[in-house]
């Protein structure tokens, strides 16, 4: 009985730590909308500030600086949450991957020497790069999706092998730019309808003198309206989910 009860107490003391451990996934709703996307090679749509005549490895350069940028802003913007961890995933992620990190800013540094006309525009160039590319990731209604995504990427940023952030990159940044577009609880859908603001007739000639609703002068007592759904019902099956934003 000794025995089982000291397995228990470890037990119980392991998810305790676990639990302590290991980042919320549900910090804001009981299921958040589904931000994944597919993987870029640098040139699509939506990524940021493009770079006319880029070769391979600067679109892989330009999409692992976004990516740190990201996590920048996030370090800075989602403190009001700790469990999301995203400072500590920043710092993580500045340290594993310092040498990539420095690698991807000295081949954007090189592309825009290339194509400005003078060393001063590309310079000029490479800043205005970066300024834009930060305050692309600033967002306030999108803040949660924003920075509850920007926490699960930097985590797995810190998992993987140096030298791959820009893989990584490649596969997550659009999962990140969509995390832009606010989205709410995707469990319950919620409705508000113009119904909510109607009430019953309060009129003294529907009412007699013992408080009753008098059917012959007001007819039937529909109250309240038999238009008002639900404000929660079931979850649809995966996939069914009307987005609510």
């Amino acid at each position: 009985m000794t025995q089982l009860r000291t397995a228990l107490a470890l037990g119980g003391a392991a998810f305790g730590l676990m639990a302590v451990a290991t980042p919320a996934s549900a910090q804001f709703f009981l299921r958040s909308h589904d931000f994944r996307g597919e993987a870029v090679k640098g040139h699509e749509d939506g990524l940021g500030q493009p770079l006319p005549g880029a070769s391979e490895a600067e679109l892989r350069a330009a999409m692992a600086w976004s990516m740190r940028a990201a996590l920048n802003v996030a370090a800075l913007q989602c403190q009001f949450e700790p469990t999301l961890l995203t400072v500590n995933n920043y710092n993580a992620v500045l340290k594993d991957h310092e040498a990539e990190l420095k690698g991807s800013f000295d081949t954007l540094t090189k592309y825009f020497k290339r194509t400005g006309k003078t060393p001063k525009e590309g310079q000029s160039a490479l800043d205005q790069f970066g300024t834009r590319t930060y305050s692309g990731y600033a967002t306030v209604a999108a803040q949660f999706g924003f920075c509850q995504t920007a926490s699960e990427i930097g985590r797995d940023a810190t998992f993987v092998p140096r030298g791959s952030f820009g893989d990584l990159a490649m596969a997550r940044i659009r999962e990140l730019r969509n995390s832009l577009t606010p989205y709410g609880e995707q469990h319950f859908q919620r409705y508000l309808g113009r119904d909510y603001a109607s009430k019953p007739r309060f009129d003294p000639i529907c009412w007699n003198k013992k408080g009753e609703w008098v059917v012959k002068k007001c007819g039937v007592f529909a109250w309240p309206p038999a238009s008002v759904t639900a404000v929660a019902t079931t979850a649809k099956p995966a996939g069914t989910e009307t987005a609510l934003r």
